[in-house]
């Protein structure tokens, strides 16, 4: 099992070592750890290079305030750096929550911060790994198909049957997170989308609620949403977890 996104970079030291060392003691065959900003990036480079089983993905996380150009620069040169070692682009999208949580704040400078990491992922060929919920979701495709961009990738995807019937035909993935487990909303989606586009992820350190309240979240965990995806799709586990494995090392090229 490969956990499909995680902020790697985002846990202590100490949990840090402990994901790794278990990591390469379990079932979990890998990371697809994300970036939020140029040194979230460098950090997920040194993890790479420490452990072979975290594969690192260069991006800008939306939901803070616009970087400086210098910022966004620096990442740009990270990138064109280190591109036939990255796995993806991201996490990078539009800022959902906190434009719920300020109405004021302009969309068009996002908009065009996440064209520039698109055609950073055409150039170089590679996945990019979305932060877009809901009505953002359908913005973001229209970048997407604007560019050709083929190989997207929608974390913790929560939105209408149409932007999923959008997405269904575009073919883009996306991953199922623990709270498949209680949470309605999740399970109809994975109702809704082909088990062939499916993945599962963590988005740790995030912490979840249910049976994993106040647990330190771990790639472990992924498990659980096989499991739950299984049962929803009436297939075995063993064929669900081969399946969603697939997916991700085909996506990701690993």
């Amino acid at each position: 099992m490969i956990d499909a996104h995680i902020h790697l970079d985002w846990y202590n030291q100490e949990d840090q070592q402990q994901i790794l060392q278990d990591i390469t003691n379990s079932s979990v065959e890998g990371l697809i750890a994300v970036s939020s900003d140029s040194k979230s990036c460098q950090k997920v480079w040194d993890l790479h290079i420490q452990n072979q089983y975290v594969y690192p993905a260069f991006g800008w996380h939306p939901e803070q305030p616009i970087p400086s150009k210098a910022e966004l620069e620096q990442i740009e040169a990270m990138i064109r750096k280190h591109h036939k070692n990255l796995v993806a682009i991201g996490e990078v999208g539009l800022p959902y929550y906190k434009r719920q949580e300020d109405t004021r704040i302009h969309l068009q400078p996002y908009l065009e911060i996440l064209e520039r990491f698109i055609l950073l992922a055409k150039e170089f060929d590679l996945p990019i790994v979305l932060h877009a919920i809901y009505e953002d979701a359908e913005l973001v495709c229209d970048l997407l198909e604007k560019h050709r961009i083929k190989k997207a990738h929608f974390h913790w995807f929560k939105g209408s049957s149409s932007i999923l019937n959008r997405m269904m035909k575009n073919k883009y993935m996306i991953s199922i997170t623990p709270d498949c487990l209680y949470e309605k909303e999740i399970q109809e989606i994975i109702r809704q989308y082909p088990l062939e586009l499916l993945m599962v992820e963590t988005d740790g350190p995030w912490q979840f609620e249910g049976p994993f309240k106040d647990k330190m979240t771990h790639p472990k965990m992924i498990k659980y949403s096989i499991k739950m995806i299984s049962e929803t799709k009436e297939k075995s586990s063993e064929s669900v977890e081969d399946l969603i494995t697939f997916n991700t090392k085909k996506f990701y090229e690993i």
